[in-house]
Parts: C-alpha cells; structure tokens; sequence
C-alpha cells in the first residue's frame, strides 16, 4: 500500500485502488465543488443545514416508486415529493440490522470496526464506546447545533447516549419497537409473555427473583454534558407518544438554530410504528409498516418541508430520508405488512433485499430535481459526506479507518459521480458477502463442498439475477482472484487497524429520575456474601458469547 499523508482520511483498502486511478480527476473535481460550497456559504452566511431522516425495515420500492406503491397499498406522496425533486437512489445499501446500520451512519465505519453488529435487546448491557467519534462531534467543532430525535438503538451503557456522543440535545431510545410490546398492555394481550409477573398468577414454583427484567427505560433525553432523565414511563400509552414527541422536538429546534443564527444537523429517526396493531386503519394495506409510513412519516416530512419554506431556508437544506434496512421477512410480528419487493431477503440477509434500501436526496435549488441514480453508496459515505459539506473534514479522526467515501460529486452532479463501486456486507461479524459494480459473491454459501474445494458457486451477476437465485460457476470463475484480492487486502489492512471489540457494562446509570428498579440493575438485591462470585461479572464477558459460524446465515433478526 502506497503511503499516505499523516492528516489525511483513513479509508478502506478498495477506496485506494480506486483513488490510484482516478485521484487525479476528483481531485479538480473537488476544487469545483469547493468553490460552489463556498458560493453557498456566501450567498446563505452558513454552511448548509443537514437533516437525515432513518425508518426501519422497508424493501426498495415501498416508498419512492408510485406502481410499487400502488401494489402494496399504500401512498407516501411527501415522502415521494423528496424523489421527485430530488434524487432516487437506486442503490443506497446499509448494513443487515438496526443497530449496525444506525452505528455505520453516526460513525461512517462498518460495526465490525466498532464493535456494534449485534441488534440491541432489552437490558443488554452493550453499546457504543465513548472514543469513537460521531458524526454530532465532527459537526459540532465545525459550529453546527446538533439534535437526534427517535430510535437510537446504539446502547443501554452511559457511554453510549446520544448526548454523550456529540449531541447537544437528545431525545432517545435505547432498543428497537419491541419496547411496545415490553408493556402491559402486550402482556394482558399475550403479545408478551411473562415480563410483567405483577398482572401475572402467581407461579408457585418459581424459585429466582432475578431473572426476569424488573426495570429499563423506554425513553429518555437528555442536553451534552448533563444527566439523562427518563421521559414518561415504559406503558404502551407512553410508547406512541415517542415519534409525535421527536417530531415536534425536531421542528422546534429548526427554529431555534434559525433564531441563534446556527446551521444544524439533526437525526430523526422514527420508531414508525407499535408492534401492537392500531384497530384505527389507514392505508389500504391494514398493515404496521404502511400505516406508519403513511400516516406517520409522510405527514411528518409535509410538516418538515413546510417548517424549512416557512423559514425561507430550504435551498440551504440537505434532506436524506432512507430505511435503515431491508424488510423483516423472516419471523414477522402479524400484521407487519413487510415484504420482499425486487430483491430476496430481508432484515438479517447480506442478499440485496436486506441491504438495499429506499432513499433519497433533497436540496432545493442544488440538486437537480427528477433524478434516478444508479451509482453505488453505502450510508457509511454520509458521515464524510455531511462533514465535506459542512467543512468538517479536519475534524474526521485519522487514527482508524473510515468506511465512509465523499458523495458530494454524486449529490452535485448526479448519475455516475460515485466514488464507489465496492460494498463489503457483514452478518454479524462474519462476512456474508461483497460487491464490486454488477458482481456479488457470497463468502457465505449454501455449497458447502464448493466452499471447501476452493470452487464455489457464490458468483451473481446482479442486473440479470437481482434475487441471487442462479449462482454461477464457469460463466464467473474468472471473477475468483478479483474477489480474493479484495478480501484479502480489506483484512490485511484490519492488522494495521484493528477492530474495537464490543463494549459492555451495567445498563442505564447516569439517570437523574431513576426509578428503584433501574437504580437495582447496578445493585442486585441479594446477599452477595453468599455468591461465591460477583452477580455483575458476567458483563465483562459478553463478548465471549461467540456468533456460530455454522448458523445460518440471516442473523441480526
């Protein structure tokens, strides 16, 4: 590997092979888009403002594309508007689960580099590491207020919060929707079982107390350097509070960098929809996925670029709205609604379906209106794209690698001013596969005797087989060395940088208003005297529980 400029960006290995033959022409390219940034800066007396928009769960097509949408059954037309005069990815890809992809965005390295490809679960007593730097610290040296608003998903630890990652306002949750369903109310329904044991019998041959979860919380929020108080309470009723909560938040604090003359950066991500159905319907759909998208997000993007033309400050404003994954395909809730559109696989899958994802950009009067992209970017490029546009570069960590590229020609320029051309998909820890243009292959495959012999049939060309029903042999095997190439020096330059392991500790500490309950998490009730270990040792040894290589190969559900 050539050598590289002490204070420059750290990328992936692939990046400068491509860098070595086009270096030269993005580098004019970035005099030009400097120059037009500095205009906008001139012309508006800031640098633009950033918002990004992230939902759950949702195949390509569900939003964006009107005859899939009439196939499905439902109509998202503000959210479509962002498309219309804007830019319609074709294929934005994230990683396979909610807390990975959440964890890509806010630090633009894949969770395999910091530690967070596991989807966090009640009381898991995991998160982000404080050292890693967010996208909310970059912009906040640059001057930027910063706010996130909705599903976190990045931790249950105090390191983890997002107001102690570079945010100076949050307003979060720890886990993922099925907080709706760790209520009461699900209980009494049995759409949870056995959480809530005081609305319970009592269980006559129960011996241990310590168990079953007591105390968590479901929402919380908190200001940078300050405690976190829990918001409302873990009931159902509090729950569907959370997304009209976020938006109004949202909303107001657009107004309020407008009054303190501040650009912004804000990160609403939306839970979308209770996992407990709404007997009140709206899309033709009946389902959770279409009824949030259409009568939550949708309204919610109407109220958002009406806030930004009210304000008169939309043409200085980037909108990326996206899912963060594919569809749950595998082992739904009822009634969820979610499917497999264009491509297999869902949640879970390193197939196109459960990485390859709506999305769309919108900047009035910079991005050209009407545009279908079919560039590759991966939402790790967001991280270094928002800090180019903002001028935050130098404030991008130089000591690790990171994943994401520069997109502001792609955003500038449209159709074919990608920066790459390269995904690497991980399941979990393991890498299920990796594309390189219109070619994929599987490092995780269902020809276990190809695998073994060194001649599998893993190879898809994707424009005519976008569901990787017809692997190839003979007709790609010249793709073989290319692939091991680009494996082989995506791990030997892991050595020179080597992964964060996963963090773990006791779970919400650092809460002003904690309950009893949440205060014992840190404090087991027993008489520890009598343990012939520490009841918190285990925490120190999460990691150690080891993903199963011989598994298959859809994990993070």
């Amino acid at each position: 590997m050539a050598a590289r400029a002490d204070d420059a960006i750290v990328h992936d290995a692939e990046y400068y092979v491509l860098e070595a033959q086009h270096g030269e022409e993005w580098a004019a390219e970035d005099v030009a888009l400097r120059a037009k940034l500095d205009d906008l800066k001139k012309k508006h007396g800031r640098p633009p403002n950033l918002i990004h928009i992230m939902w759950d769960d949702t195949a390509f097509g569900d939003v964006g594309i009107p005859a899939i949408q009439k196939v499905r059954g439902l109509t998202t037309p503000s959210i479509n508007r962002l498309a219309e005069e804007g830019i319609l990815f074709t294929r934005m890809y994230t990683e396979v689960g909610c807390t990975p992809s959440r964890a890509a965005v806010v630090t633009g390295r894949h969770p395999i580099r910091n530690g967070m490809y596991n989807i966090g679960m009640l009381l898991e007593s995991h998160g982000m590491r404080g050292e890693e730097v967010t996208m909310a610290e970059v912009l906040s040296k640059a001057g930027y207020n910063t706010a996130f608003h909705g599903k976190w998903h990045l931790g249950d630890i105090e390191e983890s919060y997002p107001h102690n990652q570079g945010f100076d306002e949050a307003f979060f949750t720890g886990y993922n929707q099925i907080l709706s369903l760790n209520t009461k109310l699900a209980e009494g329904a049995n759409a949870s079982i056995g959480l809530h044991e005081s609305i319970l019998p009592l269980d006559p041959y129960k011996l241990d107390d310590s168990f079953v979860t007591k105390g968590w919380v479901m929402i919380a929020e908190g200001k940078k350097g300050e405690k976190a108080q829990q918001w409302g309470d873990n009931s159902h009723d509090t729950y569907v509070k959370i997304d009209p909560e976020a938006q109004k938040r949202t909303l107001d604090f657009i107004e309020k960098s407008v009054k303190e003359d501040k650009p912004f950066y804000i990160a609403n991500w939306p839970n979308l929809t209770s996992f407990i159905p709404n007997p009140k319907k709206c899309a033709v759909a009946r389902s959770l996925l279409q009824d949030g998208l259409q009568c939550n997000i949708d309204p919610f993007i109407a109220k958002l670029i009406a806030k930004l033309e009210e304000l008169e400050i939309a043409d200085n404003t980037l909108i990326v709205a996206m899912a963060d994954n594919g569809p749950m395909a595998h082992n739904p809730p009822p009634g969820l609604g979610m499917a497999e559109t264009i491509y297999r696989g869902g949640k879970g899958d390193f197939l196109e379906g459960g990485v390859r994802v709506p999305a769309m950009a919108w900047w009035p009067g910079v991005i050209k209106p009407g545009q279908q992209v079919g560039d590759i970017i991966h939402e790790v490029d967001l991280f270094t794209t928002f800090a180019n546009l903002a001028d935050a570069t130098q404030y991008i960590p130089t000591d690790r690698v990171i994943d994401g590229v520069d997109q502001t020609a792609l955003l500038f320029e449209g159709d074919t001013n990608s920066r790459r051309d390269y995904v690497f998909i991980y399941a979990g820890p393991k890498l299920g596969a990796t594309v390189k243009g219109n070619y994929k292959r599987h490092w995780i495959s269902s020809d276990p005797v190809g695998e073994a012999s060194g001649i599998p049939a893993a190879f898809y060309f994707l424009p005519a087989d976008p569901r990787e029903k017809t692997p190839m042999l003979v007709n790609l095997i010249h793709l073989k060395s290319p692939f091991n190439r680009m494996r082989l020096r995506h791990e030997l330059w892991m050595k020179k940088y080597p992964n964060n392991k996963e963090k773990f500790g006791v779970p919400w500490t650092g809460i002003a208003n904690a309950s009893p309950e949440i205060e014992a998490l840190a404090d087991p009730k027993m008489d520890l005297s009598k343990l012939p270990f520490d009841p918190l040792e285990y925490v120190e040894h999460l990691d150690e529980l080891p993903f199963d290589p011989n598994m298959d190969p859809s994990l993070g559900q």
